[in-house]
């Protein structure tokens, strides 16, 4: 199976750590140039310094997804490595919680940044991607195709992100701009370190603690695997769990 992805530049939102980080590693692994964005800049820059040394093309840009200006800024910086013809829309945040707690401005912040953070990602490259062809690959969740308990507010996120990506992929195709869409399952990343419910982290502790479940490396895998297809394929959808989640 041809991975090769030697010439393509690619940029990664969320490449500070877990899904994003590893996807840069794989992404450069096979030939992509990487542009790394992420809003913590120290761990960008070690990334890119350990890319470099391995004699990889890497560019680490501190940028937020939810700040418009700091994108524009990003897609120039981003032109340093060439057009970027593949952009994974990794950044997210997962903030579990029964609806009746009320906590309103982790719904805002997953609003933000799973909805808004992908459609201002998206336009600011989207020129690039449209000169010549690309890929767009959206990092989303079991949790846009599935609902659970405390995860309402999350479950409204993906599954409009879900939505969203399978209307772009109708307006892009004919300019040879293909849009994939990855739903992991549970995967071993920071993103529950953030839950600040209670009952939400027992819950989610009650059904994952003794399974293994996936690594970052896994996802990657599944975004290396569709933006390396040949140009008349396009692997619309992939959805990745633990062999055991239900």
């Amino acid at each position: 199976m041809n991975l090769d992805l030697t010439g393509r530049v690619a940029v990664i939102t969320g490449a500070s750590s877990g899904i994003g980080a590893a996807t840069a590693r794989s992404l450069s692994a096979h030939g992509a140039a990487v542009v790394l964005l992420a809003r913590r800049g120290d761990r960008i820059q070690a990334l890119q310094q350990e890319l470099s040394d391995a004699g990889r093309s890497a560019l680490a840009i501190e940028a937020d997804v939810t700040d418009a200006a700091s994108l524009q800024r990003a897609v120039v910086g981003a032109r340093e490595l060439g057009r970027v013809d593949l952009l994974v829309n990794n950044a997210g945040v997962m903030l579990l919680s029964p609806f009746e707690e009320g906590h309103v401005a982790e719904w805002k912040q997953m609003v933000d940044v799973n909805v808004t953070g992908v459609l201002l990602t998206t336009n600011a490259f989207l020129d690039d991607l449209r000169d010549g062809g690309g890929d767009i690959v959206n990092i989303s969740s079991v949790a846009g195709r599935t609902s659970g308990r405390n995860a309402s507010v999350y479950n409204a996120t993906k599954w409009g992100l879900v939505g969203w990506s399978d209307a772009l992929r109708m307006e892009l195709q004919e300019q040879d701009v293909r849009v994939g869409l990855v739903e992991p399952g549970a995967v071993a990343t920071e993103l529950t370190d953030h839950i600040t419910s209670e009952t939400a982290i027992a819950g989610f502790k009650s059904r994952f603690d003794d399974m293994k479940i996936l690594e970052s490396e896994d996802i990657a895998d599944a975004v290396l695997y569709m933006a390396s297809r040949p140009r008349h394929a396009a692997v619309n959808e992939i959805l990745v769990r633990p062999a055991l989640q239900p």
